[in-house]
């Protein structure tokens, strides 16, 4: 049977229609946007991610020289260095989707740090980052918060951030999702209350959301972040599965058990490095 249309249908006239009957439909379809947007990135990184060069990985070989052949040390080497490339850029990635993205559906706004109204007590008024700016609340968001600090600096930098948001006339608030207690998110915890702030974790945390963003962008977060993530804690693996990986001219072909994902290649020169924070137009990434 064919199927024929008899009119073709303005997809602006259709949206219009759609924020008639629901308000919110706009930001649903942005966040939605912006997160294939983030995953098509990454797929490209994955396609053009450079393979490493001796000169990057040589001298770690003397760890294990004499473990296996240098051809075979040789080879580990570049495996493990390019798996650890595509999962810092990874981490980069998701960081540049989440925060946003959480911002946008609870209708507050990222804010990079050179637009920051939450300045640095320790650094004669420099901004700095905040991850979602909501009326005079200031948002850390965190997926999880681990044991181990990445440096003393770093970690001293965020126990400052309650105190910069106050000092700033702002409440600091801190969300994370992962609510595994440790003693740095107790640390953590007990600097924004110090401060006048509030701390939600775990489903706390995602009620608070749901509190913020609405019927509709609640449904957003349950389905496009909360559920995937629950499912991925759910379902993980008590042991490492097999894996094996194997790089042709055109394709990485990599197996995980029983599954096989295969990444078409078409390397080219990398761009230049990330910056480690949001960038300067962030908050214009997706509509507020």
């Amino acid at each position: 049977m064919t199927l024929s249309c008899s009119r073709i249908v303005d997809p602006r006239s259709l949206f219009e229609r759609l924020l008639k009957l629901d308000s919110d439909a706009d930001m649903y379809y942005a966040c939605l946007a912006t997160l294939h947007k983030a995953r098509l990135k990454y797929e490209t990184i994955l396609e053009t991610q450079p393979v490493p060069t001796l000169e990057q990985v040589g001298p770690r070989g003397l760890l294990q020289y004499g473990k296996l052949s240098p051809r075979a040390l040789a080879g580990f080497l570049f495996w493990r260095k390019w798996f650890f490339d595509i999962d810092n850029r990874a981490g980069q990635e998701t960081g540049y989707l989440f925060e946003p993205v959480i911002a946008s559906a609870v209708g507050g706004i990222p804010v990079p740090a050179s637009k920051s109204p939450v300045k640095r007590h320790r650094e004669g008024g420099k901004g700095r980052q905040v991850d979602c700016l909501l009326s005079k609340k200031a948002y850390e968001l965190k997926i999880r918060l681990t044991i181990a600090a990445s440096g003393q600096g770093r970690w001293r930098e965020q126990l400052d951030y309650p105190t910069d948001c106050r000092m700033s006339g702002y409440i600091p608030v801190l969300v994370v999702l992962d609510s595994t207690p440790n003693p740095k998110l107790t640390e953590l915890a007990d600097s924004f209350r110090r401060e006048g702030g509030e701390v939600y974790t775990g489903n706390e945390a995602w009620e608070h959301l749901d509190s913020l963003a609405g019927p509709t962008m609640a449904r957003f977060l349950d389905k496009y972040v909360r559920t995937p993530i629950n499912q991925l804690l759910k379902d993980a693996p008590d042991t490492f599965p097999d894996l094996f990986a194997k790089m042709g001219a055109n394709n990485i072909t990599i197996a995980i058990g029983d599954e096989v994902l295969h990444i078409a290649r078409r390397p080219e020169p990398a761009d230049a490095d990330e910056p480690n924070e949001l960038p300067e137009d962030v908050s214009d990434e997706v509509p507020g």
